[in-house]
């Protein structure tokens, strides 16, 4: 897809970049004012450079003036506290951390759903006019196995770098591009830093050390080096969960733990023992990290010891974001993040998504099933956060269809790029991300015979910065055709009308060799592009 068109309407406005890179790692992202086609100028005031080709994702940042703009400010769930809390103070910079993937096989549709959440926060803190960074970690190493009777000497990048017979950082950088490619396919805006934990080791390893140095970890009987968690007042407020009550054998820890003093520590680093790839030298011994240690050292280091926001699917409230929590306050010496979000799990059909049911669905899928991946955001977005969804194809079929309407409505109400603010959108963004309810304002609008065509348009542009959905986007069916295609598309047209179904289908064939899909309806047949 080119962007040339995009980037000469954007100079002089701030954007997001994300640009393909043939280096180690598949892309870099820039964040700032485009000076001009090929020239970005980012809050530090470094001039960047990039090629047009080499961009995979763009969107212009939205840029309020706060006089001139009723914008509220947001309002999310903090899962710590179980109330409602204001983000930031107007004009604040906001920081947030948000859990990345585990790079050993594709993020699925309910991955994504946790993705969307971040993107939706971080949107909707631009629109009340904050600069926000975002970092979200890759985990490519030290991911506890799920099944504690597992060999524990290896971790699910392992596993399924065996399984394919390639090397595991062969298998995490394949699996990390791919995530990449979801995030751009639904809209996502890019993190400002993803910064690997096999690339963090000395980070890792030095919260390590300030934690055994401040006695909230020790070495085990078996040379294993563990939090001790009962040295952390506080465990439990985060998940609810009481350090007394828990039972040994959780999810995320290995077997074979023997050098605990108390069954609920957890690993900060691991001997090798006979494994022999992605392992690290350290003070204890050549190993390995634990899972939690990471997001610990990550966040400290890229956004200081007061992070706004941490995000994450309601499956890390714990052991995962417990565990970080204690950590990560136990090395600050104080409440390191101030607010905890957490998405709740997605059903498919039915059921939990998982190998074992066969109903895991990726965004590849989608696309393979002919449907837009935003109609997954849309979908997605029809549902509040913190509700469990049963998403199904036939929901995904119907938002497809809705974002063709919309996409088709917003092309016959004109061109032009205004914004209008709508104070309902608004108050329905900043309580807590009411979605649903922004949707159905739409749907209202749409239907409004007393709104003109102009204040559609600019209220449904001004929905879609946070929202998100390319709703300005041209469809291909508006676009012009040839000579040939409109004869063989009002060629079978007629012969539909004959009831020759030979000469329908035979047209229908050379249409779609033509790179048209044509499909049949009660209101006669339909036509889009397939290439």
């Amino acid at each position: 897809m080119s962007f040339h068109g995009e980037i000469a309407a954007a100079i002089g406005k701030r954007v997001s970049l994300r640009l393909r890179d043939e280096g180690e790692y598949p892309f870099r992202d820039l964040l700032g004012v485009l000076k001009d086609e090929t020239t970005i100028i980012t809050k530090d005031g470094q001039a960047r450079t990039f090629a047009v080709a080499d961009i995979a994702f763009f969107r212009v940042v939205p840029v309020f003036n706060r006089r001139d703009s009723d914008s509220a400010e947001l309002e999310l769930y903090d899962t710590r506290s179980r109330t409602l809390r204001k983000i930031a103070e107007p004009d604040a910079d906001v920081t947030v951390y948000c859990c990345g993937p585990t790079v050993y096989r594709d993020a699925h549709v309910g991955n994504m759903r946790t993705f969307l959440l971040s993107d939706l926060a971080v949107r909707a803190l631009e629109i009340s006019g904050h600069q926000v960074k975002v970092i979200q970690n890759i985990t490519d190493v030290g991911h506890m196995i799920e099944n504690i009777n597992e060999n524990p000497s290896e971790d699910k990048v392992l596993q399924e770098s065996k399984k394919q017979s390639v090397s595991a950082q062969e298998i995490a950088l394949r699996y990390e591009e791919r995530f990449h490619n979801d995030l751009a396919a639904l809209n996502i805006t890019p993190a400002h830093s993803y910064p690997r934990a096999s690339e963090s080791m000395k980070l890792i390893i030095s919260s390590i050390e300030k934690l055994i140095a401040n006695k909230s970890a020790y070495v085990g009987t078996d040379g294993n080096v563990y939090f001790d968690a009962a040295s952390f007042a506080t465990y439990g407020a985060v998940s609810g969960n009481k350090l007394e009550e828990l039972q040994p054998g959780h999810r995320y820890e290995y077997s074979g733990d023997g050098g605990k003093r108390f069954h609920a520590d957890w690993a900060l680093w691991k001997l090798a023992h006979d494994r022999t790839e992605m392992v690290w030298d350290s003070p204890w011994g050549v190993g390995f990290p634990g899972w939690h240690i990471e997001c610990t050292a990550m966040s400290l280091e890229l956004l200081g010891e007061s992070i706004d926001l941490h995000v994450g699917g309601i499956d890390l409230r714990f052991p995962h974001h417990e565990n970080e929590r204690a950590q990560t306050n136990s090395i600050a010496g104080k409440d390191v993040v101030r607010h905890w979000l957490h998405g709740e799990h997605l059903l498919f059909e039915g059921k939990k998504m998982a190998k074992s049911s066969g109903n895991v669905v990726l965004v590849n899928d989608l696309i393979g099933a002919g449907l837009d991946p935003l109609a997954l955001r849309l979908a997605l977005l029809e549902n509040r956060y913190r509700s469990q969804i049963d998403l199904t194809w036939d929901a995904l079929r119907a938002a497809d269809a809705l974002l063709k309407r919309w996409r088709k409505s917003m092309s016959q109400w004109g061109i032009s790029e205004l914004t209008k603010f709508d104070s309902e959108i608004n108050e329905l963004t900043m309580a807590d991300l009411d979605t649903p309810r922004i949707i159905l304002r739409l749907r209202a609008v749409e239907k409004d015979s007393t709104v003109g065509d102009q204040d559609k348009r600019a209220i449904f542009l001004y929905a879609d910065q946070l929202l998100g959905l390319d709703l300005n986007r041209t469809l291909q069916s508006d676009q012009p055709i040839s000579a040939e295609i409109e004869s063989l598309l009002l060629s079978r047209a007629e012969a539909r009308i004959k009831k020759n179904w030979i000469e329908a289908d035979s047209l229908r064939d050379k249409l779609a060799e033509l790179g048209i899909e044509v499909r049949d309806g009660v209101d006669g047949q339909s036509w889009e592009r397939i290439n």
